[in-house]
């Protein structure tokens, strides 16, 4: 199944380069692994994340990092909708 990034997904994705290069560049090649292994899993099993009680929305962890997708999906294809940093405030989750 295709996995598709929405531009909010994008802007978070900017945010997770930014933290790995500036934040932690110890841990960027992992973190880099672990969310492709996430879009693997998700492609192979799309109802693996569990309900985050909005609308039909899914998340699943990226293994050793502090950010989750956050996707639904659909016919064809699994649209992320936010590459959340779980540190980040849950109330201000926009999906």
């Amino acid at each position: 199944m295709r996995i598709l990034y929405l531009t909010s997904a994008r802007d978070d994705l900017a945010w997770l380069r930014h933290f790995y290069r500036e934040v932690f560049p110890d841990g960027a090649a992992r973190a880099l692994r672990h969310l492709m292994a996430a879009e693997g899993l998700l492609r192979t099993n799309p109802l693996v994340g569990r309900r985050t009680g909005i609308g039909d929305s899914r998340e699943l962890h990226i293994a050793l990092t502090p950010f989750s997708l956050i996707y639904r999906v659909r016919e064809d294809r699994i649209e992320i909708l936010r590459v959340w940093d779980g540190r980040r405030d849950r109330a201000n989750l926009d999906i």
